[in-house]
C-alpha cells in the first residue's frame, strides 16, 4: 500500500511540474502573429473607432529590421491586407487596424468599412511576399475578445 501511495504522489508531482512549464513560444528570431483583438468593445456600429479597435499585432522578435513589403495578412474568409513599402524594426510590434487612419511605423490601417475578424472563430494567416506562411493563429471562443498567439 505504501508503494502505491509513493507512486501516486510521484505522478501528482510530475503532473504539477509539467503544468508549471511555460507554454511553447515562438522561436527567437521570427516575425509572427502576436495578438488578435477580434471583438472590439461595445456595439458593432462600424464607426472608425469601433473598426480600429479590431486589430492584429505582428511582432518582430529578431535582432534586425525585417522588410514586410508585399507580406499579407488574411482571415479564413480571405479578406486580405497587403503591406506596402514597410520595414518592421528589431524587437518591434506593428498593429494592423481594420478601419481607416494614417499609417505610422507602429500602426497600419486596412481602410475597411466593415469588420474582418469574426467574433467567435477565425484564423489569421501571415504570409511572406513569396507566399510562404510565416505564421497562423486561430481562435474559437466568445468568452474573450482577443487571442494571444
Amino acid at each position: 500500500m505504501l508503494r502505491l501511495r509513493a507512486l501516486a504522489a510521484a505522478a501528482v508531482m510530475a503532473a504539477a511540474g509539467a503544468a508549471l512549464l511555460p507554454a511553447p513560444a515562438h522561436a527567437a528570431g521570427s516575425v509572427h502573429l502576436y495578438k488578435i483583438y477580434y471583438d472590439s468593445p461595445g456595439p458593432d456600429t462600424r464607426s472608425t473607432a469601433s473598426l480600429n479597435a479590431e486589430y492584429v499585432q505582428i511582432k518582430n522578435s529578431t535582432s534586425r529590421a525585417v522588410s514586410l513589403t508585399g507580406w499579407t495578412l488574411t482571415d479564413a474568409s480571405r479578406h486580405k491586407y497587403t503591406f506596402g513599402s514597410y520595414s518592421l524594426g528589431a524587437g518591434r510590434t506593428v498593429t494592423v487596424h481594420t478601419g481607416r487612419g494614417t499609417n505610422t511605423a507602429a500602426h497600419r490601417y486596412q481602410g475597411r468599412a466593415a469588420y474582418v475578424w469574426n467574433n467567435d472563430r477565425d484564423t489569421a494567416t501571415l504570409r511572406r511576399a513569396s507566399g510562404s506562411t510565416a505564421d497562423s493563429c486561430s481562435y474559437n471562443s466568445t468568452r474573450t475578445d482577443y487571442k494571444m498567439c
